[in-house]
């Protein structure tokens, strides 16, 4: 259960980079025609008003919650699969076949919830490069508009 738990934040902490990676890309404007700090301010305001309504994204929005690991931590069959080993090799190691496949069905529990964190953390992996995808379009989606309005872009 501590290496599942692990994991499962080892996936969120990789999660909350990606997002502050994201965050961190926002356009710089420079007023190229001579704009005041006043109309910078309003120009930004309505590109991102913009950006969002023609993107339909949302960058204040919340990022969805984690998945939730699918069927229990010892699905997959390895439990099964290292009781039968286990039976196998305590029954031609000792003549003890009920105790061979009791290890093996703990080993294979171990295996399974190892797999079942490592599904969880890619999928979480997979999620955040999805949302970092959408704020880098958004984030262009907000240049364009900027730089329609005469403004440098960097």
């Amino acid at each position: 259960m501590r290496k599942l738990n692990s994991a499962v934040w080892v996936g969120m902490f990789g999660a909350a980079l990606y997002s502050i990676a994201a965050l961190g890309q926002q356009p710089i404007f420079y007023p190229a025609k001579g704009q005041t700090a006043q109309q910078q301010g309003k120009d930004v305001g309505a590109c991102k008003t913009w950006a969002q309504q023609t993107t339909g994204i949302n960058p204040n929005a919340p990022p969805p919650p984690p998945p939730a690991p699918a069927g229990p931590a010892v699905g997959g069959g390895e439990r099964l699969k290292g009781a039968a080993a286990g039976a196998v090799i305590g029954e031609a190691t000792g003549g003890n076949a009920g105790g061979g496949a009791a290890v093996g069905a703990v080993v294979g529990g171990a295996k399974a919830r190892r797999n079942q964190a490592a599904q969880q953390q890619s999928a979480q992996q997979q999620a955040s490069a999805a949302q970092a995808s959408q704020i880098s379009t958004y984030n262009r989606a907000v240049g364009a508009c900027m730089e329609g309005r005469g403004y440098t872009v960097k």
